[in-house]
């Protein structure tokens, strides 16, 4: 299965939602007037991409509408696929490509954060980069354990300490381990919180605080937020990005839910690139982002033609 097929299959869910909210606008034909805005930004809203990004693409299809005098509602889709790419916050550089990094993940509990580090650790060690891990979630035992088998699947050094240590002692001898060994990427799993709690998000500052300030390698903070969550995970986002200033986000979870706007809501307000989604189970699953597949996979085809055929064109 090839790369867009997979992105496809993952957002079927959300394609279809929106698929079905275009389908009833167009039942009244496919003229250019306000009932058709409207309608447009109202079904981008309901795929959770949010109001502020659904509005800015709607005022920019109906300025390209006007100077290029399209003719019908079609002629504005096949624009649409454009706008909703370029609505997402680009990335400067890949944290994932060859460059030196370290990363922290932070999230949510339930997020597939743990299971995300694992993969990325897997993908990095097989494309030959030194790699190391550390286990900064220090309170659930099974998060340990879990990036342990990932660490021998990727057969890659894992570093961590007895349940209930330190979260900023991990990662201060994560660092160590890995200027020892001259490793070129640090992945660190930090606890999952929830970001209501005051004392735990803190807690978190301090972890962050010490590794930008310890670490050789340039630092990355990276959230890995759930799409199924919808609205709340934009909620999430804004509350990590305030405390921690994140780099980036990676969206997990998107082959479960009708929801998968939430990645473009998110990236266009906060201004945050998304350097991975998560589209099914398996390791192969979570994919390099890329704004017009993405886009493609989400809205699909709306001119009639079977969606095969067209993305076959």
């Amino acid at each position: 299965m090839g790369l867009f097929d997979r992105i496809s299959n993952g957002l079927a869910r959300s394609r279809n939602k929106f698929r079905e909210q275009m389908n009833v606008l167009l039942d009244r034909g496919p003229q250019l007037d306000d009932e058709f805005w409207e309608g447009l930004e109202e079904a981008l809203i309901l795929s959770d991409v949010g109001g502020p990004a659904a509005m800015d693409i709607v005022e920019r299809l109906q300025d390209q509408a006007t100077r290029k005098a399209l003719p019908d509602a079609y002629a504005v889709f096949d624009l649409l696929y454009d706008q909703i790419a370029s609505t997402f916050t680009p990335a400067e550089q890949s944290i994932f490509g060859q460059e030196k990094a370290l990363v922290l993940f932070v999230g949510i509990n339930g997020t597939g954060k743990t299971t995300t580090v694992g993969k990325l650790a897997k993908e990095a060690s097989d494309a030959g980069r030194s790699v190391i891990l550390g286990s900064a979630d220090t309170f659930r035992a099974a998060a340990i354990e879990q990036l342990e088998v990932w660490a021998t699947r990727a057969q890659v050094p894992m570093v961590t300490r007895e349940r209930g240590s330190d979260p900023a002692s991990v990662c201060y001898d994560t660092i160590e381990r890995a200027e020892a060994e001259g490793a070129d990427l640090v992945l660190i799993d930090t606890a999952g919180r929830l970001h209501t709690s005051n004392d735990l998000m803190r807690e978190l500052q301090k972890v962050v605080s010490v590794v930008r300030k310890r670490s050789s390698l340039p630092v990355y903070t990276v959230l890995v937020i759930d799409a199924t969550t919808g609205q709340n995970g934009l909620q999430q986002a804004r509350e990590f990005h305030k405390a921690l200033e994140l780099d980036g986000l990676i969206v997990t979870k998107l082959d479960g839910t009708a929801k998968g706007g939430i990645a473009l809501a998110v990236s266009h307000e906060l201004g945050l690139p998304i350097y991975k989604i998560g589209v099914g189970e398996g390791i192969d699953d979570l994919r390099d982002f890329e704004p017009h597949e993405f886009a493609r996979a989400l809205v699909g085809n709306l001119d009639g033609r079977s969606a095969d055929v067209a993305e076959e064109e």
